[in-house]
This record gives C-alpha cells, structure tokens and sequence, in this order.
C-alpha cells in the first residue's frame, strides 16, 4: 500500500528522536519509515526513496566501533540530509574533519542564517534551534559549504546543493526548534521532489481495499479493548468486511473503575457490530500470581490474551485471523527480533501486543494501524466515524492497570488503584484539563509509609500521580499541574480510600523516564 506514495527513509544511528523525525515527515502528508543504519544500499533503493533522513546518535564518528553509514549512500545520488551525527557522519565520510568541540553545546541556541536558499528557504535571520552535541565539524568536505552558525558552531548548517546533500548539527525535528519542521518541509518538497499525498482520507481507501483482498470471504475477530486505537481497528475493518467481522471485548480484570460495563453499554447500544464480552479476570489473576518483573507480566498478559481469544474464537465457528491495534511506536519500542523495526531499535519495553504474543498461536495477525503514530490514528478514527468521545480518550495500556501496580497484581490491590485512578482522571476532567494531557493516571507503589490520621499512627500504601504532556509519546514532559488541583487530587484520595495514606508527583520526563512505570 504504501509504495504508491513517496517515501523518506530515516536512518536509525541510535537517536532517541528517529521516530521523532519521520512523524515530522509525515505532518507533510509524505509517508517515512525508519530503518536501522546499516540497511544495505540496495535494500534502500528497493524502496525507491526520494530522500533519506540519517538520524543523531549518541556515538562519536571518530570512536571505534562507531555506526557507520551504508557503503555507497554519498554517491548514491538519493538526496541526504544529516542530523548531528549524521551530519558529522556525512562531513567526514565525504573529506571533512570532525573533533571534540573546546565546547559543548546543548539545550536551545540561536541560530544565524547564511544562506537562505535550498533547506533555509524561506527562512531568513535568526532563528531558535536545539543542540545536542560535543563533536563538531571543523572543516568543510570538497564542494560543501556553510550554511548556518551559532555563536559556538560555526557549521552549524552545512550543504552541497548540486549534489542534494545537507547537513544540520542542531534538531529540526524537536519543538524546542520552533521553525525546523520549515526545514524539514524544505529539504522534503524542495529538495526531494515529493507530493503531499500521504493523507488520512487515502489511508481509509487503500487500508479497506487491503484489508478486504487479505480476508477474502473469512471471519475475523478483532480485539478490542474501547480505547482509540482498537475502536478504530474495528470501524475499519468493519467498513472493509462488515458481518465477517465480530468484536470481542476480553476483560482481563484490571480495567479502570466501571470500564467493563461502559464498554458493554457503549458497543451494544451505539455501534452495529458483533459484539462479544468474555470475563476472563480469574484466569489472569491467577497467571499473575506471584509475579512482580514488568516484562514478565507483559508476556504472560499477551499470551493469556491469544490463548482466551483462541478458546472464545472456537466457539463462534471458524476465525483464521485476528485484527489488533499495534501502533508503530508500539513496534519499535518493542523491538522484536527478526523484524525490520527491531533490528533499527533497542527494545525498552514489550508491548503485550507485539512482543508478547505466543509463537505458536493459531491466527493470522491484521494490524491496520501498525505503521501509524497515535496523532493519525485520531484523525482516521475521525475520518470513519469514531465517536468523539472515544477519539479524545487518552491512551490506556493493553495490560490495563497491571502495569500501573508495582509488584504483584492481587485483585486488592487492582481495587485500591481503582479508586485511585477515579479520583485522579474525575479531577483533571473537571478541571478541563483532560484532553490537554496525553496521559493522566495513578501507580500503586510497593511501598508502605508511616503516617497519622486521627492521632493514630498508620502504616499504609503510597501512591504516584503521574500526568504527561506529549504529541506521539515518543517524547513526553511532566505536566504543570495546578498546585491546588493537586492538593484536591491528594485529599481525596487520602481521605477516601482508606488504604493509602501517601501521594507523590512524578515529575520525569521522557526519555530519561517512560510514561508508563513499567
């Protein structure tokens, strides 16, 4: 499918930022993918790009055992554009000179334009960017010149317009550099000659006319879960196959406070679709005894889903596949072995739905959405219809509260977090603060506290507000809270829920943290 638009490959050399920058590609309604650094030159000809992106790193290009470079990609003829140490990369590789700079430079700069043409069209002056850097280009590779400066980097930019390739040493594709989606949109219209058609409204057609050619005449079953992502699977796949399709909501036991039956209510009375709700809650309580390592958890969470979705399939008659809401970040920050995207990263995390699904399952996998970020998975939830109610929700973890519980998973301690939970995402929500947050959630910590309450002494439960703000949740800050809504939220819950005599705010950021605690 998506071979039928222009295509930007980013180069992963270990950014935290790649993914970053190919959602940055795709704001320009251009499609992008990344693939690890030493993705052979053929193989990224096969893809017939009209330009590749070479991402930062956190490695010195001068440093043994550096990533290198495809062999061959500078005479390629692709247009290039480097970022950090693609840049250097680029410099050196091409006759440059890069070293360790007298200074660092990092956090925002202000950048001064020299040439405002090819990427800085449109651009002129001075502009604010983000640095990142301890190397520095010193000199300049025949043919290349410089672009831009700071006042600490004086190839701040550097390019050779006959040949296509461009470097910058500071992150266009970062909020903190407000004007670098120009530049990004520069080197991707001007420079590579694409067209903007990467659009949601194409993404439905093609997607349908997929998806009817992969089912044929069979059933499916999807999974669904009521949150954005699998809600969106089920409409899309439901308007490619309509009847063929049945939902089936498997409630693991560690959904929010009353989730169950909103689901139940919202799919039997509002949508016309197959609906089955299966309470399986026992059978996992019982996987998750004794278990207290996060990535063990999303395993046995993601097997125990397949083996109940088989056993319920059998039931409804012959199912060969199963529909799921992966979303591309899941896949990455998954890095399974053996894929594409796993080789390109290092695994942070197992999602239950990519990772954690058993070898030997007996369904064929449909993953619509596995190429998407959460920012176009709503607008194509809007595009077919989704309800507005469920495309504003915020995203809710598979393994549900599992992985918002801290040690072992007891239906005690689900309970506590219940009502935890409740009383957190109830205040943001009056507030008017819900959809202005990506996430807002509670964590139970295994921790007890001493504390008082009434003149007695009590040792109870501590537990962790967390709140993130973020576009794609590959990056996300710690929210500013209202200090009175936090003192609301920390009262209430106290007071509340007799359990719990502690409230903290988690106050980390991402990367170095994850939004979710395990």
């Amino acid at each position: 499918m998506y071979q039928k638009h222009d295509l930007i490959i980013v180069l992963d050399f270990g950014a935290q930022y790649s993914l970053l920058i190919a959602r940055r590609v795709r704001e320009c309604n251009v499609y992008c993918e990344v693939l690890p650094y030493d993705t052979p030159l053929d193989e990224l000809k096969a893809r017939n790009p009209k330009g590749i992106i070479l991402s930062g790193g956190p490695a010195s290009v001068y440093e043994k055992g550096a990533p290198q470079a495809p062999a061959g990609i500078w005479e390629s003829g692709i247009p290039l554009l480097g970022i950090c140490y693609g840049m250097q990369l680029l410099a050196r590789d091409m006759g440059g000179e890069v070293k360790g700079g007298k200074k660092r430079e990092y956090g925002k700069a202000e950048l001064e334009i020299d040439d405002e043409s090819s990427i800085f069209a449109g651009l002129d002056g001075k502009m604010q960017c983000w640095m990142s850097h301890g190397d520095t280009v010193m000199t300049l590779p025949r043919g290349f010149s410089q672009l831009a400066h700071t006042a600490t980097t004086k190839n701040a930019s550097i390019g050779n317009p006959a040949k296509k390739i461009f470097g910058v040493q500071f992150h266009p594709e970062v909020v903190h550099t407000p004007k670098g989606l120009e530049i990004i949109k520069n080197f991707v219209y001007i420079i590579c000659e694409c067209k903007p058609t990467w659009t949601t409204a194409n993404f439905v057609e093609e997607s349908v006319n997929e998806i009817k050619a992969k089912i044929g005449k069979e059933k499916i079953l999807c999974a669904l879960s009521g949150g954005v992502d699998s809600t969106t699977v089920s409409a899309l796949v439901s308007k490619a196959v309509g009847d063929q399709l049945t939902c089936m909501f498997i409630d693991q036991g560690f959904m929010r406070k009353n989730e169950a039956r909103k689901i139940n209510e919202l799919f039997t009375n509002r949508f016309k679709i197959n609906f089955v709700h299966i309470d399986a809650s026992k059978r996992f309580f019982e996987k998750l005894k004794g278990v207290t390592d996060p990535e063990q958890k999303r395993k046995l969470i993601g097997t125990e889903f397949i083996r109940t979705f088989e056993e319920e399939a059998k039931k409804l008659g012959h199912m060969p596949f199963l529909a799921q809401g992966t979303l591309y970040p899941d896949v990455i920050e998954s890095a399974v072995p053996g894929t594409t995207e796993g080789k390109a990263a290092k695994k942070i995390k197992t999602h239950h739905n990519v990772g954690g699904l058993p070898e030997d399952m007996e369904f064929k996998i449909v993953e619509p959405l596995r190429k998407l970020f959460k920012d176009e998975v709503r607008a194509l939830g809007k595009e077919i219809g989704v309800p507005e109610e469920i495309v504003s929700r915020q995203p809710f973890p598979g393994p549900g509260l599992a992985i918002r519980i801290i040690g072992e998973v007891t239906p005690e301690r689900v309970k506590i977090l219940q009502e935890v939970d409740d009383i957190v995402v109830g205040e943001i929500k009056n507030a008017g603060l819900y959809k202005e947050i990506w996430q807002s959630f509670a964590v139970l910590l295994p921790i007890r506290t001493v504390g008082v309450m009434g003149d007695k002494r009590t040792y109870l439960n501590t537990v962790a507000i967390r709140a993130v703000t973020s576009k794609d949740a590959m990056t996300a800050d710690w929210a500013r809270l209202p200090y009175d809504l936090l003192e609301t939220m920390s009262n209430r819950i106290v007071n509340e829920i007799p359990e719990v005599n502690r409230v903290v705010y988690d106050i980390s950021s991402k990367p170095p943290s994850t939004i979710e605690w395990e």
